[in-house]
C-alpha cells in the first residue's frame, strides 16, 4: 500500500501540473482528479464490513454503510495539492445493496478532513462538510455520483486525511437500508473569476440591491461601521455602470436619515419599466419600509411607506404578476430559536402607490421559518420562490426552502430542498423563459463561496429535493456575517451578481458577471 500511495502521489502531481499548464475554467474543478476505490479505503468505525456485490455485469467491492446504525464511515489519505489551487472538490459513488430501492427515499452523506504539520503533528486544517441529502434512483445496485463538497479548504503540499460518512440518523436520511460506497474522488479547484468593485472605501459597505435598466446596472447599498442595521449613520447610496460593471459612476445618496439606520432590501421594475427600491429604516424598537422610484438611477422619488401589520422584518424584490399587479414577498419574526414567525405577500394594483398585505403562514417555529425569499413569475399563474433558512444546527434540516403557487399567489406550498450547503444564505433567482432554466444564486457564508444551482423549472416544480449540484461562481471572504447576500439581475445573456465581502469594520460591495446558463448542471 505504501508503494502504491507514493506512485499515486507522483502521477497526481504530474497530472495536476499539466492541468495548470493547459488551464481550467476559473472556480471550476481541475480536469485532473484522483479516485480511491473501496479496496484503497479503510474502516473508520467498528463493525464496518467490505464485500463484493454484483453491479451490472461485474463484481464491485464496496464498503457497507448501515442504514440504521447512525454514523458509519470509511477513511483514507491523499497527498496535498500544489500551490495555485483553492481547495479540493469531493465526490463519492454509492449504490443501494438492498433487494429493493424506492426513489421516494433519500440518504445523507458528508466528508470530513484533517491536515497536520508533518513535523509537529499540529492540526492546521480541520473541516466538516455539510450533510448532503440525495434521492435514491429507484433501482437497486445502480451507482450514483454525489457531490459532497464543492471546495474543501486545504493547505497546499500537506497530506490530507479524510473520512466519508453516512449520516443514517440525520433528519434527511429516510432510507433505512444499507448502501455501499464504491469510490471517493478528489479534484483540485482553481481560483475563481475576479469580480468588479462597486464600493470599497473604509466602512461596512454592504447589503447591495442591483437592478438592470436596459444596458445599465444600478446598484444601491448601505454603509455603516459594523453588521448593525439600526445605526443612525448607516445611509443608502447608489452607483451605476454603463459598461457592464467594469466602472461605476460617482457615489450618490439615495437617503440619509439622521435617526434611522437605512438599508436597501428589495428592487424591481414598475409597470412602466422604472426602477423600484425598497429601503428599510430601523431604529431602537421601530422599523418602517419606504419605496423609492427612479427613472435614471440618479434621482430617486419617494413613493410610499405602507402601513403594515405585522410589520415585516424585510420586503424583498418586486415582480409583476399578470391580472394581479406588482407583488413582493415579506417575512417577519425574531431570530431567537423559540420565537414564532410569519411570511406572506404584498400586492399593488396601482403601480406601487399602495400595497395590500396578505399572510401566507404564521406561528412558524424557528426551523420552519422562511426568510429573505426570492420569487419569479413563470406564467399560467405559477410563481416560484426560494427562501433562506435561519435554523443552523448541523443537519440536512438546514436547507433552503422552496415555495410554489399555481393560483397567482393566493395559496402556497412550502417545502425543504436538498440545498444544504448554506449558512444564512440569501437566494436570488433569475428565470429564463426561453430555456425554462431557473438560476438560484446564493452565498455560502462561513465558507466564502458564491454559488449557483441551475435547473429546468419543470424538473424541480413539485420536486424540491431534485436540485442539481452547485457550481462555484466566485470566492469571497469566509467571515460568517461579513460577506454574503447576493442579489442578481440580467442583461441579455449575462447575469450580474452584487454581494459584499470583507471583515469588520471594512467590507466592499462587488459585482461578478457570469454567462447565463445554456443547460442545467445535472447530478451525475
Amino acid at each position: 500500500m505504501l508503494l502504491k500511495t507514493i506512485r499515486k502521489k507522483k502521477i497526481w502531481q504530474v497530472a495536476i501540473g499539466i492541468g495548470l499548464a493547459i488551464g481550467c475554467n476559473a472556480g471550476e474543478p481541475s480536469r485532473t482528479s484522483f479516485t480511491f476505490q473501496a479496496d484503497e479505503l479503510a474502516a473508520a468505525n467498528a463493525g464496518m464490513t467490505k464485500k463484493s456485490v454484483e453491479a451490472g455485469s461485474r463484481k464491485t467491492p464496496v464498503w457497507i454503510f448501515d442504514g440504521k446504525r447512525g454514523k458509519t464511515a470509511v477513511s483514507g489519505k491523499c497527498e496535498g495539492i500544489p500551490a495555485g489551487y483553492k481547495g479540493m472538490q469531493v465526490e463519492i459513488a454509492v449504490l443501494s445493496v438492498a433487494d429493493e430501492t424506492v426513489s421516494d427515499f433519500e440518504d445523507v452523506y458528508r466528508v470530513r478532513l484533517v491536515q497536520k504539520h508533518p513535523e509537529s503533528g499540529e492540526v492546521v486544517t480541520k473541516f466538516s462538510g455539510p450533510p448532503v441529502r440525495t434521492r435514491l434512483t429507484g433501482r437497486p445496485m445502480e451507482s450514483r455520483t454525489i457531490l459532497l463538497e464543492s471546495c474543501c479548504p486545504v493547505k497546499p503540499d500537506l497530506p490530507i486525511s479524510f473520512s466519508i460518512e453516512r449520516c443514517a440518523g440525520d433528519f434527511g436520511d429516510t432510507f433505512k437500508h444499507d448502501t455501499g460506497l464504491v469510490s471517493a474522488t478528489f479534484t483540485p479547484v482553481r481560483e475563481s473569476i475576479i469580480p468588479f468593485t462597486v464600493e470599497s472605501r473604509p466602512g461596512y459597505n454592504s447589503w447591495p440591491m442591483m437592478q438592470a435598466d436596459g444596458n445599465k446596472l444600478v446598484c444601491t447599498y448601505s454603509r455603516g461601521s459594523a453588521h448593525v442595521t439600526s445605526e443612525p449613520k448607516r445611509n443608502v447610496y447608489v452607483r451605476s455602470s454603463v459598461d457592464f460593471g467594469k466602472t461605476w459612476s460617482p457615489e450618490a445618496i439615495v437617503t440619509a436619515d439622521t435617526v434611522y439606520g437605512e438599508v436597501p432590501i428589495g428592487k424591481g421594475l414598475d409597470e412602466n419599466g422604472k426602477l423600484l427600491f425598497w429601503v428599510r429604516r430601523q431604529g431602537i424598537g421601530e422599523r418602517r419600509h419606504d419605496l423609492y422610484r427612479t427613472a435614471d438611477g440618479v434621482h430617486f422619488e419617494y413613493v410610499v411607506m405602507p402601513d403594515l401589520d405585522p410589520v415585516p422584518m424585510q420586503i424583498t424584490d418586486v415582480f409583476h404578476v399578470p391580472t394581479v399587479g406588482l407583488m413582493a414577498l415579506w417575512f417577519t419574526g425574531n431570530y431567537g430559536a423559540e420565537k414564532l414567525n410569519a411570511w406572506g405577500t404584498l400586492v399593488s394594483r396601482d403601480n406601487g402607490n399602495t400595497w395590500t398585505q396578505y399572510t401566507v403562514e404564521d406561528a412558524l417555529p424557528h426551523k420552519e421559518w422562511m426568510t429573505e425569499p426570492s420569487a419569479v413569475y413563470l406564467g399560467d399563474g405559477r410563481i416560484f420562490a426560494v427562501g433562506r433558512i435561519e435554523y443552523s444546527p448541523d443537519s440536512a434540516e438546514r436547507a433552503q426552502f422552496q415555495m410554489e403557487s399555481d393560483d397567482y399567489g393566493k395559496t402556497w406550498k412550502r417545502s425543504k430542498t436538498n440545498i444544504t450547503d448554506v449558512m444564512m444564505s440569501t437566494p436570488s433567482l433569475i428565470y429564463d423563459r426561453e430555456t425554462g432554466l431557473v438560476s438560484n444564486y446564493y452565498y455560502q457564508r462561513g465558507r466564502g463561496m458564491l454559488k449557483r444551482r441551475v435547473a429546468k423549472i419543470d424538473e424541480i416544480w413539485g420536486k424540491p429535493l431534485a436540485w442539481p449540484d452547485p457550481e462555484i461562481i466566485v470566492f469571497g471572504d469566509s467571515a460568517t456575517v461579513d460577506a454574503g447576500n447576493v442579489n442578481a439581475t440580467a442583461i441579455g445573456r449575462k447575469h450580474y451578481l452584487a454581494y459584499y465581502s470583507g471583515e469588520t469594520p471594512n467590507t466592499s460591495v462587488l459585482v461578478a458577471a457570469v454567462p447565463a446558463p445554456a443547460t442545467e448542471r445535472r447530478q451525475k
